[in-house]
Formats: C-alpha cells, structure tokens, sequence
C-alpha cells in the first residue's frame, strides 16, 4: 500500500512533519487517518521501509519499526500511557517523540502528512541497488544454463531470495514457491532426468533445508545433476546452537558430490560454477549454503561467470579393441537383444539404428520406459518386475544382450547367465555386479554409431514378425484380464487401457511407486512418451512434485501427466495449490484403492499378517476443486473415458480420482 508524490499538497497533522525537505519522496501509508484507531500502533511501508504508525492523543506519528535492542516489531506493540512497548521485550518510547525515558536510545521519526486521499510519510529517495554476492551468483547460476527455481522463502534466505526476484522480473528465471521443500527437491530432480541439464532448489536453513533430503538422493542415485541452495543462520552465531543452526555441509556431505558453505571472502562466482559444473558433467547433486549476512554483501568488482570454456566436449569414443571384441560376438550372434537404460535416453536414435540394421528386439528397464516407442516393430516394452511378458521371453531366448546404459538392477533382472556386450560412459557402472565379456567404455551414441557402422545385417530376419507375434499373445491376455469382475472398484488394467487410448502421444508421463508403477509398466503403451520416477530410491510421493519439475521444463510445448497412488499423493496433496496458482496445465490421476497396495502384498507374501496399510482419504476430487483445480471422482468403469477425454481437454490443471479395487492389479 504505497505510492509516491514529490510535490504534495499537504495538511500538518503533527509537529512531525513540520521540517519538510522538498526532496522527499511521499508514500500513502494509510486510506484515511481514521484507519488508525486512537491508541493503537501499527506497522506500514513506505517504500522499502517498513514503518510503525502510532496515534496517540489523535496525532498520528511515524517511526522507525526495528528496536535497537533485537529489533523487535515496534508496529506489532501496544501503547501504555503515552509510551509505545516493543512486543519482544517490553522497551519503552514516546508514541509522539521515539525517545526512551530511561535509555540512550530513539527511534527515529519521519515526515508526516494528512491529505483528501489519505496518509502520507515523507522519505529520504531510496538509494541505487547496489549488485550484491547473490546478485553475482545468481546471474552465474543463469549463464550456466539455469532458467528454473523450486523453492520456499523464508528468514535466512531473503538476501539470496532478492536476487532471484530480480532476475525473474527481467525474465531469466522462473520461480515456483511450493508448499514443501520436499517437492522442491523432487520437482528439480525430475527437471534434471528429462533435460540432463539442472535446475534448483532453495530452501532455508534448518527444517527447510533438511526437508530437501529425499529428494537430493532421489537425484543423486539416479544421476540428475541438480543443485541445492540453502540458507543458514549468521556466520558470528554457527556453533552456539542458535535457532535453526544446523551445520548442513556436514548434513549433505553424503548426498552433495559439491557441497559448500559460501564465506565473506569466498570466490563467489567461481564456487557457483564449480558447484554447476560439477552437477552437470558428474550428473549429480551440489549444495550450497548461504549465510544470511554473506547474503547481502556489496559484489564489488567481482563479475558473473560464464560456462564457456569450462567444460570439455562430452562425446567419448571406445577403444578399438573393445569396438572389435563387440564386433566378433554381434557377428556370431542368432537372437541378440538390445537393453536399454534411462542413461540411454539421449541417444535412442542411434541405437534403434544398430537394432535395425541387426534386426535385434529392444527392451527397457523401467526406468528407461517409453525410450523407445512401444509402436516400433523392434520393441518389447518393459523387462523386469514391471514388465511384460514380451521383453523377458526375448531376453530368456537371446544368445546375446547389448545393454546400453542400464546399471543391472535387480528390479530389471539381467540374466547374467548370456554372454553380453555392456556399453556406458561411465566406467564404474561396466561390471558394476558382475563381469560382462565385453565391457565398452564410450558414449551411447558415437558406440554404436561405430558398431552400425561396420557391421551387415546379421539377426535373424525373422525377428520382427516374432516381436508383433509376442504382442498379439500379451494383448489378448490383457483383453482378457479387462473382463475380470469388478467389486471393489475398477481394475488397473481398465485404467492404463482408457490412458493408453487416450492418453495425448507425446506427454510426459511422472510416475509414483507403489502397485500403481508396477501396472502402469506393465499395462501402458508407450507411444512418443518420456517417463519420470524415482527409480533406485522408490520414494512414495514423487508423480506430482515431479510433474511440476517437468512442466518447468517443457511450458507449454507438451502435456504432462502425473499418475500417483492415494498414499503417493498424500504426501504432497497440497501441491495441488501449486499447480494452480502457477496456473501449471497439469493432468493428475489419482488411483484410489485407500490402502497401501503394494506394502500389503508383501507382508503376505512374507507370511506376515496385513497391518496398518488401509489408509483413510479424504474425497480427492473435492478437495482439488477446493484448490481451484477442474476434479472428477470415477467410481464405475462406463464413467472412465469421458472423464479422462474431458481432463486431457481442460485448459487448466485437471483432477481426474479413480476409485480401484486393490486385488486387481
């Protein structure tokens, strides 16, 4: 509530405003003079300057709202006989002069007018933003290639907070304030796994930070550069256990590769590039931690830097040797069968290349679903606990595997009992469990580029009729499956049928875990999709924070679905509010079975008694229309396609909750 006017035309109300210097700058602070009861003290700004307004004997006056002793609110006080109280200690000044009866101190008291429109305090011109620490970080962080912010701001923080307004307003940047600092750190992890580029999250120190945890290793164990910048208390106070003091390097030591506490006297230009440099070339996590007076600290000479001959030409070519040990055995090879990983998802390209011109099958890890489009003849879907039929009779019948940027996880089950050609960039995750007969150490793209390169066709020929054969048999059965009786609620099946049907082709699709994830790999038919969970950390709650992170990344130029279980989303539910209010076109499906599915049918397959997994929900589509947010509940199957075919057409977040029967999975 301020505005300004150099030239007033002015009514004195109190001795305050008698000394007027003609250069002052004039903001409204109150509608009308009665706003302000008699004996009440408040706070206002004028300006950037917050201001306690007190009226006492109907004299309004205007004062400095920082107590010298903590700088406690004075405008949050009271008056008693004449003498403003400070709410935190009890400090006493005159209502009309700032002056303590017993101490050597005042407050200082502003210029005040009473005009037709309202009240007015007179300030001194404000002086120049001078470029600060932040300021030089934050323009750093941009020129890296950093365009998006997941965060909250708080207390320890605001310094560093100002600078990323600033940056925002000229449009370099985009802040997204979320409800939780968890899905802060899930929302930029996820940015990180579909662009390969980082994005970050900023919290304050203590509790803020803290909750940034899970998230960090959710990045960090599936490889998504991301960086952490959190706030921390005043440097003069670390070590005397003050409120929020956490010593988080010490904290994020095990999940930040590079992991800083910046200094007065730090290179703070070049800690943000390491800290950047470092998340994008070694695809992890870096943390920052800012204290609060650091924060704000004049930048001096000290300039923005730039990413341009910091980092080297990423693309690594293997050795001879190896190129021409994988070569004699994909020679040799009747059925050799290519595995995909999420660490292949930049170079598909290349290597449906080589698949083609060797006719072999292609399968994914889970993590790496909808690499390759479930529509290519040489495709199998999902190989693993979340996979189909398809892929593992492929697998089983191969006389040599070709895995590509997959790291052997259990949940995939590479059989390490075929002979297999194993090619990534990064040299600890080639025999990471077992030795392989040929390990390639290169980049995805240029290895196989080179392998297509001088090698004829030499797969079976018959290979692709084999893969649509194996389609038509799992169809069937999933035809099949989708007319089991429905008591409880729908079928799995049913849904990730009507979302491969209607589903929009080309969507971003954020996953949670749970029997959910476990369906929608199985089920889904991946067309130009790109997929996003939290694949080794499993962290329930991930699908909505993550399609945030995603929707960040790719604005409008694709939809972004989230798919979550009812104990998934109950962990972020009130993200729901952000995805409105950022006005984030995002389609949340909510499959509601108000149980923890997947923790039940292991405690059964652990001859252990089913306990403490029923959950109890609240009505999810009301509660998302209580957000503001286009909702739907489905209760029946004849009510699932319109509901869908009417979110996918909304032009806002839409809510569509499914209620399902937990055993049909």
């Amino acid at each position: 509530m301020s505005s300004s006017n150099n030239n007033p035309s002015t009514t004195s109300l109190s001795p305050a405003s008698s000394n007027l210097a003609s250069d002052l700058i004039w903001h409204k602070v109150l509608d009308d003079a009665e706003q302000l009861p008699e004996g009440r003290v408040t706070t206002a700004s004028a300006g950037h300057k917050t201001i306690a307004l007190s009226k006492f004997k109907n004299k309004i006056t205007a004062m400095d709202n920082d107590c010298p002793h903590q700088k406690g609110p004075i405008g949050e006080g009271c008056i008693e006989e004449g003498m403003i109280r400070c709410p935190w200690h009890g400090w006493a000044f005159d209502a009309h002069s700032g002056k303590s009866p017993n101490l050597r101190v005042s407050l200082a008291v502003y210029p005040l007018e009473i005009r037709d429109d309202g009240v007015y305090v007179g300030m001194e011109a404000e002086q120049e933003h001078q470029e600060t620490v932040s300021d030089i970080m934050v323009k750093t962080m941009i020129n890296w290639g950093v365009d998006s912010v997941f965060g909250m701001v708080g207390h320890s923080n605001l310094g560093f907070a100002d600078a990323l307004r600033r940056q925002e307003l000229k449009g370099n940047l985009t802040f997204y304030g979320v409800r939780h600092e968890g899905a802060a750190s899930f929302a930029a992890s996820a940015y990180g796994k579909l662009t390969g580029k980082p994005a970050v999250c900023f919290t304050i120190a203590g509790p803020g930070a803290t909750n940034l945890y899970t998230g960090l290793w959710d990045a960090k164990v599936d490889r998504s550069p991301l960086l952490a910048i959190t706030g921390q208390v005043d440097t003069q106070v670390m070590g005397t256990g003050n409120f929020q003091e956490v010593d988080l390097t010490a904290a994020f030591q095990s999940v930040a590769e590079f992991n800083h506490r910046v200094l007065a006297d730090s290179k703070h230009a070049e800690l943000m590039s390491r800290a950047l440099k470092q998340a994008i070339i070694n695809r992890t996590v870096s943390h920052l931690t800012l204290p609060d007076e650091v924060q704000t600290l004049p930048a001096h000479n000290e300039k923005p830097q730039q990413p341009q001959g910091r980092v080297a030409d990423v693309e690594i070519s293997p050795s001879v040797t190896s190129i021409n040990a994988a070569l004699i055995l994909i020679k040799k090879a009747k059925r050799p069968v290519i595995i995909v990983g999420h660490g292949a998802k930049f170079s598909i390209d290349k290597i449906i290349a080589l698949a083609e011109k060797i006719n072999a099958p292609i399968a994914t890890t889970f993590k790496g679903k909808g690499i390759i489009a479930d529509s290519h003849p040489l495709a199998c879907g999902v190989l693993g606990r979340s996979g189909t039929p398809i892929a593992s009779w492929f697998m089983n019948s191969a006389d040599l595997l070709i895995v590509l940027g997959a790291s052997f996880a259990k949940h995939t089950g590479i059989t390490p009992m075929k002979p297999i050609i194993q090619i990534d960039f990064d040299r600890l995750a080639i025999g990471k469990h077992h030795a392989v007969d040929v390990p390639i150490w290169g980049e995805l793209a240029i290895s196989t580029a080179i392998l297509t390169e001088q090698l004829d066709k030499v797969a079976d020929q018959g290979l692709q009729a084999e893969v649509a054969y194996r389609w038509s048999l799992w169809r069937a059965e999933k035809q099949s499956r989708l007319a089991d009786p429905e008591v409880a609620g729908l079928s799995s099946i049913a849904v990730f049928d009507a979302l491969t049907r209607l589903a929009p082709a080309n969507a971003v699709m954020c996953v949670d875990v749970g029997n959910n994830a476990y369906s929608f790999g199985r089920y889904f038919e991946s067309n130009q999709h790109d997929f996003l969970m939290s694949g080794y950390l499993g962290s329930i709650g991930f699908a909505l924070p993550a399609a945030i992170g995603a929707k960040a990344a790719v604005k409008d130029s694709r939809p972004v679905i989230a798919v979550a279980g009812d104990g998934g989303i109950g962990q972020y539910l009130a993200e729901i509010t952000t995805i409105v209010k950022y006005k984030l076109n995002i389609k949340l499906i909510i499959i509601n079975n108000n149980e923890i599915g997947k923790i039940s049918k292991e405690q059964k397959a652990g001859q252990f008694d089913v306990w403490s997994t029923a959950v109890l929900n609240p009505h999810f589509a009301d509660f998302a229309a209580s957000c503001g947010a286009w909702a739907k509940r489905v209760e029946h199957r004849d009510q699932l396609d319109d509901a869908l075919k009417q979110a996918f057409s909304h032009p806002a977040s839409a809510v569509v909750e499914i209620m399902t029967d937990v055993k049909l999975i």
